[in-house]
């Protein structure tokens, strides 16, 4: 088999996923097996009672309860009995999900080469002087796309945490005072231009984006830290729980990023 069959085979698999240990433990759990893999993207949305793991596993029952027994001898599930009905067992995640691995680019992206970064970002024509910031971010990101490295969810809860911080700047109770001073943050420190639509859902439309312009069409999404600093920023301000899901991205071929706001029940 040719190396580009190889590797096309491979990137058919589902990457592999990194959860954490226990709070009281340290280390992680690298799940590689298929049928464990379906398990967790299952219960990364919701909980689960196990009849209806079996189902949607198309596996036997005896199958799908030693990868369970497995997934929480590690840690990664745990599981509590069903309220109406003590003899069901209902199945959660127990851990923190960190990121995943795939199979790396077999050839070096364009994005990570030298000749793209002295153009783009060193040289870039409507700059007085290259923002480091930015190459260093950006070299960052792109190394790990490149090795096939996903580490979105550290990144969302990173940028959470900074959007807690920045909130204790950009607060003011007069509800347009606020939102233009995230918009002139946005501007002032290089991270592009963002607009607000205050409908039935939220929505956040980003220009220019700091955290994606520059990176491969992987048909994905990639803000992860600007999804987290809008959470925090807008969770904030609301003093309610919210769930900020990416609808268009420029690494999935679009000229802006837009953020879909929603309040959680």
């Amino acid at each position: 088999m040719e190396i580009s069959d190889q590797i096309n085979e491979a990137k058919k698999q589902k990457p592999i996923q990194i959860f954490s240990k226990g709070h009281k433990e340290i280390g992680v759990n690298v799940i590689k097996s298929p049928v464990k893999l379906v398990i967790l993207s299952m219960l990364k949305d919701s909980e689960m009672e196990f009849d209806e793991i079996v189902k949607n596993t198309g596996k036997s029952k005896s199958t799908v309860s030693v990868h369970l027994k497995s997934l929480r001898k590690d840690g990664v599930i745990s599981f509590k009995f069903d309220p109406e009905d003590q003899r069901k067992k209902i199945f959660y995640i127990n851990s923190r999900f960190l990121g995943e691995i795939e199979v790396p680019e077999p050839f070096e992206l364009k994005e990570q080469k030298t000749e793209f970064l002295i153009e783009n970002i060193i040289n870039k024509k409507d700059s007085d002087k290259f923002d480091f910031s930015r190459l260093l971010f950006h070299t960052f990101r792109s190394t790990l796309i490149q090795e096939g490295i996903n580490i979105n969810p550290l990144l969302y809860e990173a940028g959470y945490h900074i959007g807690l911080a920045l909130y204790e700047e950009l607060k003011d109770d007069d509800v347009d005072t606020f939102l233009k001073n995230v918009q002139e943050f946005w501007e002032d420190y290089g991270l592009g231009r963002i607009e607000f639509d205050l409908g039935e859902k939220i929505k956040i439309t980003s220009y220019d984006c700091f955290e994606c312009e520059l990176l491969p069409k992987t048909g994905k999404p990639a803000c992860y830290l600007d999804g987290g600093i809008i959470e925090a920023i807008l969770s904030s301000f609301l003093k309610k729980d919210l769930k900020v899901t990416e609808t268009h991205c420029f690494t999935m071929g679009d000229n802006r990023c837009v953020f879909e706001v929603e309040t959680l029940e």
